[in-house]
C-alpha cells in the first residue's frame, strides 16, 4: 500500500506543469540556520526523508547556526540559484532579525525567493505559580498594572522571539515587566523553575512538559483555536488579544534568483509531504503543526511579519548591532 502510495505521488509531481527536473537525481542541501536538536532542526529532518522520495533527489541536512539564524541564512542567499540549495526559515530569520538588528549578511525579501510554510508552533505564556499569586491571564494583567515594573520576565535573550512576545504583550496589555534576557531557552527556562524569574513566553513544545508536572502555570496560548494538549487555557484572541495570538512558523526559502518553476516544484513536493498521517503525526510529537502554502502567501506573510516585529521593536525600544 505504502509503494502504490508513494508510486501515485511521484507521478503526480512528475506531471505537474512548468517542472523542470534538469536537476533530478543530484543532493539537495536543506540549510537549518539553528543547531541540531532544535525545532527548526527536528522540522527538517522530519520532512528530508519524504522530500527525498517524492523529489528524487537525496536531501541532506547542513546546520550552520549563529547570530540568531543569520550565519545560515547568509550562506542560503549567497548559494547558487539553481534549487540545489534551500533554507528553513523562521520567525526569527524573516520577521525579528530584521526588525531589531541594523545590520544584517542577508535581505530577508531580496536575498530570496519564498516558497512555502512548513510547520506552525504555537506559543504560550507562563509563569511559576510558586512565586506569582494569580490563576488566570485576567489575573496576571491585574497584577502587572498593580505592580508596574516589579515583576520580570525572561527570555533567550535580546531580540529572541521570546523577548518581542514578551514586548507585544506589554504593550497590548498596558504592562510593565522587566525583561531579564539569558543565553539560551535552557538557562532561562530554568530560572523560571527556580523561581528566580517568574514569567516566561516560550513555544509550547518547550514549556508543555513542565506545564503537565504542574511547576508551570499556562495562561494563554497564541493558536486559532484551544489546543487538544492544553485543553483549559484559552487563545489570546478569546482573551481579547488578537494582535498577540500568532503563532511562530518555519518556512523554506531559496536564492533570488531560483526560477520560479523549480521553487514551485519543492511547493509542490512539500504540500504533498505534509499530507501523510505519519508526517504530520512526528511533527505533532514536537508541538509542531503541518501547514504548507504557496510561494505568493509565503513571501506576503514574510512582509507582514517583518512589519509587525518593526513595531514592536519601536515600542521596546529595541536595536542591536
Amino acid at each position: 500500500m505504502q509503494r502504490r502510495h508513494l508510486l501515485s505521488v511521484l507521478a503526480a509531481v512528475s506531471v505537474a506543469p512548468g517542472i523542470s527536473f534538469a536537476q533530478q537525481g543530484k543532493p539537495i542541501r536543506m540549510i537549518v540556520p539553528f543547531p541540531p536538536g532544535g525545532a527548526t532542526d527536528i522540522t527538517a529532518r522530519v520532512l528530508s526523508e519524504p522530500l527525498a522520495k517524492i523529489l528524487q533527489q537525496p536531501v541532506v541536512i547542513d546546520n550552520r547556526a549563529g547570530a540568531g539564524g543569520s550565519i545560515g541564512m547568509a550562506e542560503v542567499a549567497r548559494s547558487a540559484p539553481d534549487g540545489l540549495s534551500i533554507g528553513v526559515a523562521t520567525l526569527s530569520t524573516h520577521g525579528v532579525n530584521p526588525a531589531v538588528y541594523q545590520k544584517l549578511p542577508y535581505d530577508p525579501v531580496k536575498g530570496f525567493v519564498a516558497v512555502t510554510e512548513l510547520v506552525k508552533a504555537p506559543g504560550v505564556v507562563v509563569i511559576n505559580p510558586r512565586v506569582l499569586p494569580v490563576q488566570s491571564f485576567a489575573e496576571l494583567v491585574k497584577y502587572l498594572k498593580a505592580n508596574p515594573g516589579k515583576v520580570s520576565y525572561a527570555s533567550p535573550g535580546n531580540g529572541t522571539i521570546g523577548h518581542m512576545w514578551g514586548e507585544l504583550f506589554k504593550s497590548s496589555t498596558g504592562t510593565s515587566m522587566v525583561h531579564i534576557p539569558y543565553r539560551g531557552a535552557g538557562p532561562a527556562i530554568n530560572d523560571v523553575l527556580a523561581g528566580e524569574v517568574p514569567v516566561y513566553f516560550d513555544q509550547v513544545a518547550s514549556s508543555l512538559p513542565h506545564v503537565k508536572a504542574g511547576k508551570l502555570k499556562a495562561l494563554a496560548v497564541s493558536w486559532s483555536s484551544r489546543l487538544d494538549v492544553l485543553p483549559e487555557v484559552p487563545t489570546y484572541r478569546e482573551l481579547g488579544y488578537p494582535a498577540n495570538n500568532d503563532p511562530s512558523w518555519f518556512g523554506l526559502v531559496a536564492p533570488a534568483g531560483t526560477p520560479a518553476d523549480i521553487a514551485l516544484r519543492m511547493q509542490q513536493a512539500v504540500a504533498t509531504a505534509l499530507k501523510d498521517a505519519a508526517v504530520r503525526e512526528r511533527l505533532a510529537l514536537q508541538g509542531l503543526y503541518a501547514s504548507g502554502t504557496t510561494p505568493a502567501e509565503f513571501a506576503k506573510q514574510i512582509d507582514s511579519e517583518i512589519e509587525k516585529m518593526k513595531k514592536v521593536a519601536a515600542f521596546a525600544r529595541i536595536r542591536l548591532d
